[in-house]
């Protein structure tokens, strides 16, 4: 007999289950059963994948939930929760399984799966986020039969977790059955079944086989039926482990077996004869049966209730097409685009389009414009055919409200390449001046939604998501979610934790690892030398890294996706479930791939730093000279300055969009860029494609006539003629795959997207060759052709990616070139880039601009522009842009611990006359006034300062810092003492008034829908009067200064890098400087004019770092340090790493030794050899000067050597090598250092394959 699961929970029961979607279809299909249900606990965020894995294995598709279920309606208001878990973190409601039911139960398409997704909704919606407990009577409306004679949509299994399970363990059947039937009145005919259970556990523990007895014994007292499961969490009897250590972490508590659910290792995935077995068990000790079943023996009644779980999910599978609405296209109706009933979409996209070719190409020549209405022909051809008018009209609509609300926007990827996007304004590409493809973005040949991408200012990002459900509504809008699945740091601080080791080690282990996957942990440990040394691999640590291997890849949480907006029908939520994400904004269960998938239209609406940068640099432009700027606009900023391009030349290009990485500073430096189409070359050269093929040399080669173009072909001349007979971008590949074979360049790009594997590869190469040879290609040509295409295919790159790139790279250059402090204030103000806010301020000075430090009287929110008091020095070459007219000035934003109320109250209060003024009237913390009289915030109110009395000894009459600090205490304890204040929260440093707060009111989008009660609305500040609004009486007065010492400078810089992550007055590496002199270090300013091979010592302040993937598949570590006059980009390959890399990575003051190399006039880096840690030989230098250095540098490298040698790889390392050939090692980046979703406070940037902190 078959047998299916009705009761299975995957890795999306967060924290709960153990396995993918995925593997339970692949273990089922093993088993041969006929189909399989997926009830993850309180959400559906599997179901999807779930399905379309269950579809394709031929297994048919059962979907239900878990669901928290509070008899008396919501949860209580809990408690204040305890330090260390128990029952406030996880209370433990009582469980019901509700499955959605299909065709086979006479329940209509898609009714059952849109009743699911209401109610799952409806659960996350109501009362406090993050608290899913439903009732029966909310189960109940949505199990509500649509029609008089059709039967309920919705079944609810009542099991042994559920109430009425939990009052016959508590041996009280009277109470079950009235349970029972309080359930049989509120559900309809029909939609109940109670769930038998067996695990084998001791008598009088759930799921016991007593306890599976009884409840089947209830069910057939009270003639309802049962179905048999096995309450499935894991895949494997061993996986039950996983399931503790989950339990555990859920629960905030240490791993031990009174805080496990499990008494057994049952509830994995069975087989057939287990089940049958189970049934025959509880059959048994139930004694046969009850009520319609009290003359059956204990064989026919197991038989039973065998065939009633088939039956069940017989009448409960879905169609992945019919029901969840897979593989069709659902877009907001044209009604909602505001177009009239009868109005045909794609007749007002072609209008609408044909209107703006004037404004887009207004001295265009007869023939370009015939090309343009060619083209635009072409295009809406195949629009129409597939049948998505209203999707392009939806886009335009939603990038008119982001201007019409003053947001900076560009669209990014593919859809550059479409004509009809550059004419509805929803990109500034033009497709006909860059030669862009169509059919890389949307095919005819593709059933499936275009992807547009719109960039937006990243401070603005959600104020967008705000205008779009307010214009579509919350029925038509949801935002995209993700999942944060299981990595090595976050399972090492989870199972550390959970095993009860000490939280600083846990935290300093944790941190040792770079941001790899858990499986991957001691591979990380035999193969990093960083690791190797550190001796983790043995005693009591080797069961946490057996349990951290386990969690790799579970769902850990569910987050807002950082920009996926899906737009719809106002079937919507009959779709998809939603929740409300950490804003208050509706959010699906499903990820990107999800929605599109079920045909929903997923714009990737991002928030972009350097957008806001950008709009913050123009911002100040106007505000300090009344110049006003459009970026957009090519009369003021034309696409050919040569002043730009002449500094994006000197490769001083930190913080500029793209182009500001070492490998791109070098490359840079190598290209010498001098148009626009330069820069999307250069854009796309920076990729692993081009690396792996080594096109980027005979492409420079060529390009500076130090050899001929090679063309693989005469026949692609036309194609390859750009860029020098190099491919580089995927519509390049298109019009090869076309030349050579005469298919069209829709065919084309269906060909490039089947090479993406290694089967797919093949299946074109057996299919390439001849048409190639058909066409007249020489074997050996057709030999060289396939090498280039078999290396591009997976690692290629756009060019309509690389010309949206390409347009804020050289807007951003340009706001350099002719706005230096404007447009460094704005990337300080946003943080857009790959180094921290310290280098951006040295590469500022070196640009002549002053720096201006915080002032309670100045300072602002953001980095704001001022004119220099004294003008600074003026740059030597003359190609550097001139700020020496301009100041910036510190940011109040940055001062550590310092609330967005505190700093809109200290703006609003300004100016202050003393630091009792400012005490009474801006309401700051304690904490963070001490902080801002540290940092020298008071100086000019004050006149304190080392800079202004110089260091020493105080004397009395002078303020000093110090007498600040002391005058701030009395000024708190007087503010205690006295009545009618309520100020004591300052000593607590709780940020003071001000903090972030709910409004009263639920914005428009959200006003009278589930879930307006979960919204955050930003932070509420305290209105601030102009004039002191309460007599100072008996306050104390700040006297004459009692004495005390002021900060020395280097007190002070010290101050600064603790309290604003930056050297502000000085820069650290200016107290080094006689050791450095010693050693004979050369600096960043003069590595142009060192010959290339020379070896060199250079020294600097780590800022980033990166392994980035290089064509050897080897791990390389790229370490950027400052030294005060530029950035030092110094490259150690893997045969140096080993002695060095713990010094790499987890130190900040570096000396390093290496090789010189040159990369064109202006592109320099470092081949690195070693380095220290700085601290140490300064240590050295003050016991014994450079003597003592040089033996300090010898003992150092003996000691790191032999401690490198004592801890030796193992022969060999791991590769990862894919499609294309392109091998890559597993501890290569994935993405740069510093973009992240949000800038992170730290004194250095790394990558996710940095290790350290």
């Amino acid at each position: 007999m078959t047998f299916a699961h009705l009761h299975v929970a995957s890795g999306f029961s967060l924290r709960h289950g153990t396995t993918t979607p995925e593997d339970l279809v692949a273990r089922a299909a093993e088993l041969g059963q006929p189909a399989l249900a997926l009830t993850d606990r309180d959400g559906l965020y599997g179901a999807v994948r779930f399905v379309r894995a269950a579809t394709a294995a031929g297994i048919a598709p059962v979907l239900g939930v878990d669901l928290a279920v509070d008899g008396g309606g919501r949860a209580p208001e809990r408690r204040r929760t305890p330090v260390r878990g128990g029952a406030e973190v996880d209370p433990r409601h009582p469980r019901v399984t509700v499955l959605a039911r299909g065709a086979g139960a006479g329940v209509p398409h898609g009714v059952g799966w849109a009743r699911l997704c209401r109610l799952v909704s409806e659960v996350h919606l109501t009362g406090e986020r993050g608290e899913a407990v439903a009732t029966a009577a909310m189960i109940a409306r949505h199990a509500a039969a649509p029609g008089a004679d059709e039967p309920a949509p919705l079944l609810v299994l009542l099991g042994p977790t559920s109430d009425v399970g939990a009052a016959l363990l508590a041996r009280r059947p009277d109470v079950a059955r009235e349970r029972l039937q309080a359930w049989q009145r509120v559900l309809p005919a029909g939609a109940l079944a109670i769930e038998v259970v067996d695990h084998g556990g001791p008598p009088g523990t759930p799921a016991s086989t007593g306890h599976a007895a009884h409840l089947l014994g209830l069910a057939d007292a009270c003639g309802v039926p049962a179905v048999l499961t096995a309450a499935v969490r894991h895949l494997h009897p061993h996986d039950a482990t996983t399931a503790d250590v989950l339990d555990a972490t859920r629960r905030l508590v240490v791993l031990d077996a009174r805080h496990l659910d499990r008494v057994t290792t049952a509830g994995h995935l069975a087989d057939d004869a287990t089940m049958v077995e189970h049934a025959h068990r509880v059959a048994s000790v139930l004694g046969g049966g009850a009520g319609g079943f009290a003359c059956a023996s204990p064989r026919q009644r197991a038989a039973a209730l065998l065939e009633a779980t088939v039956r069940t999910a017989v009448e409960c599978a879905l169609d992945d097409r019919k029901d969840l609405g897979i593989g069709r296209v659902h877009l907001p109706e044209a009604s909602v685009l505001g177009l009239p009933p009868d109005a045909d979409p794609q007749a007002v996209l072609a209008q609408r389009c044909r209107a703006a070719i004037g404004a887009r190409y207004p001295d265009a020549s007869p023939a370009v414009l015939r090309q343009v209405e060619e083209r635009l022909a072409d295009e809406l051809d195949v629009v129409e055919a597939l049948g998505y008018p209203t999707y392009f009209l939806t886009v335009a609509e939603v990038v008119d409200l982001i201007t019409g609300a003053g947001v900076r926007v560009a669209a990014r990827g593919s859809g550059a390449g479409s004509l009809i996007n550059h004419l509805l304004g929803i990109s500034a590409i033009d497709p006909i001046r860059h030669d862009l493809l169509m059919e890389r973005f949307c095919s005819p040949l593709r059933a499936e939604l275009p992807d547009i991408d719109i960039d937006v200012e990243s401070a603005r990002r959600t104020e967008m998501y705000e205008l779009i459900l307010q214009r579509f509504g919350r029925d038509r809008v949801t935002c995209v979610s993700m999942m944060d699945t299981y990595k090595a740091r976050h399972a090492i601080r989870d199972v550390g934790a959970a095993l009860g080791v000490p939280p600083a080690e846990v935290d300093e282990i944790a941190k040792a690892f770079p941001h790899i996957r858990a499986k991957d942990v001691r591979s990380a440990m035999a193969e990093l030398p960083e690791l190797r040394t550190r001796s983790l691999d043995g005693g009591r640590l080797t069961t946490l890294f057996d349990l951290v291997e386990r969690l790799d890849g579970l769902p850990r949480h569910i987050a807002l996706h950082p920009c996926g907006v899906v737009l719809s029908d106002g079937g919507l939520l009959d779709r998809t479930p939603v929740e409300s994400s950490w804003l208050g904004f509706p959010m699906s269960q499903f990820d990107k791939d999800d929605v599109e998938a079920l045909g929903l239209l997923k714009l990737d609406v991002l928030g972009i730093r350097m957008q806001s940068a950008m709009a913050h640099a123009v911002g100040e432009v106007e505000r300090v000279t009344g110049e006003r700027v459009d970026l957009d606009d090519r009369s003021d900023v034309p696409l050919d300055d040569p002043a730009t391009f002449a500094m994006i030349r000197t490769t001083r290009t930190l913080g500029c969009f793209q182009i500001e990485s070492p490998g791109q500073r070098e490359l840079i430096g190598k290209l010498a860029p001098s148009v626009f189409d330069d820069l999307i070359i250069d854009i796309s050269l920076f990729r692993p494609g081009p690396v792996k093929s080594d096109m980027i040399r005979p492409f420079l080669e060529a390009r500076h006539g130090w050899s001929r173009p090679q063309f693989l072909h005469d026949r692609l001349v036309p194609a390859l003629a750009e860029t020098e007979g190099v491919v580089v971008f995927h519509e390049q590949m298109l019009r090869i795959i076309a030349e050579t074979t005469g298919a069209t360049l829709a065919q084309a790009d269906e060909v490039r997207r089947t090479m993406g594997s290694p089967d797919g590869q093949a299946r074109i190469e057996a299919w390439w060759r001849p048409a190639a040879a058909a066409r007249g290609y020489p074997p050996e040509d057709v030999d060289r052709i396939w090498a280039v295409l078999a290396a591009f295919a997976s690692f290629g790159f756009c060019k309509a990616h690389a010309a949206a790139f390409a347009m804020p790279t050289y807007q951003s250059a340009w706001l350099k070139a002719h706005h230096p402090a404007a447009f460094l204030a704005g990337v300080l103000t946003h943080d857009p880039g790959m180094y921290p806010k310290r280098l951006l301020l040295e590469e500022a000075r070196s640009l002549g601009i002053t720096v201006l430090g915080v002032d309670v009287n100045a300072s602002t929110g953001e980095y704001r522009v001022e004119r220099a008091p004294v003008p600074g020095r003026a740059p030597d070459d003359p190609d550097l842009p001139d700020g020496s007219p301009w100041a910036i000035r510190l940011s109040l934003a940055d001062v550590k611990g310092m609330s967005e109320g505190e700093v809109a109250r200290v703006v609003a209060g300004a100016p202050f006359d003393s630091l009792a003024d400012f005490w009474q009237r801006a309401q700051v913390s304690r904490p963070v006034v001490e902080r801002l009289v540290l940092v020298g915030a008071f100086d000019a109110v004050h006149g304190t300062g080392a800079d202004r009395a110089g260091p020493g000894l105080g004397s009395r009459g002078r303020l000093t810092r110090r007498d600040l600090l002391l005058h701030v205490a009395e000024l708190d304890r007087w503010s205690r003492a006295s009545a009618g204040r309520s100020r004591g929260a300052r000593g607590r440093g709780t940020g003071g008034l001000g903090a972030r707060g709910r409004s009263s009111e639920a914005p428009a989008w959200a006003a009278g829908r589930p879930g307006a009660q979960q919204v955050r609305t930003g932070t509420t500040t305290t209105p601030v009067a102009s004039q002191l609004t309460l007599d100072l009486g008996d306050s104390p007065e700040l006297g004459e200064g009692v004495g005390l010492p002021e900060m020395s400078i280097p007190d002070q810089v010290s101050a600064e890098l603790e309290i604003l992550g930056l050297d502000a007055s000085r820069h650290v590496m200016d107290f080094y400087a006689p050791m450095l002199e010693a050693l004979g270090v050369t600096r960043s300013a003069d590595l142009l004019s060192v010959r290339s091979g020379a070896q060199i010592l250079a020294a600097g302040v780590k800022v980033a770092t990166q392994t980035p993937p290089i064509r050897s598949g080897r791990r390389v570590v790229f370490l950027t340090v400052d030294d005060a006059t530029g950035p030092v980009d110094a490259t150690f390959f893997e045969d140096v790493q080993g002695p060095y890399a713990a010094t790499i990575f987890h130190s900040w003051l570096l000396l390093v030794r290496g090789t010189i190399r040159r990369a064109g006039p202006r592109g320099v880096s470092v081949l690195a050899s070693g380095a220290w840690e700085l601290s140490t030989l300064w240590e050295a230098w003050q016991r014994g000067g450079i003597t003592a250095v040089h033996a300090a540098l010898d003992e150092a490298d003996e000691l790191a050597r032999a401690r490198d040698a004592a801890h030796q790889q193992p022969a060999g390392h791991r590769v990862l090598v894919h499609a294309s050939g392109f091998r890559q090692s597993p501890w290569a980046d994935t993405r740069p250092a510093g973009t992240g979703v949000e800038p992170p406070r730290k004194l250095w940037h790394s990558s996710p394959g940095s290790s350290g902190h």
